[in-house]
């Protein structure tokens, strides 16, 4: 999955509101039945959805995070 935060195009410092603002904005866009012919508009939305879904949720938004900045260290 790409990063969470590009997919919602927020920043990494984003509020729950903008979060959330950003996920419905986004997910209206891409929903399949406003995209009829777009054959990518369902993989856009699910992944949206995949995104919101960690991100909404305190804990996994960490370990998320967590894992990031871990994965940046291994790689200096």
């Amino acid at each position: 999955m790409r990063d969470p935060y590009s997919v919602l195009g927020v920043k990494r410092s984003a509020g729950q509101d903008e979060i959330k603002a950003a996920w419905r904005s986004l997910a209206k866009a891409v929903h399949p039945d406003q995209n009829h012919d777009d054959p990518n508009a369902t993989v856009r939305f699910t992944e949206a959805g995949r995104a919101y879904d960690l991100l909404r949720d305190p804990d996994k938004r960490s370990r998320y995070d967590r894992q990031q900045r871990e994965a940046e260290l291994r790689r200096m």
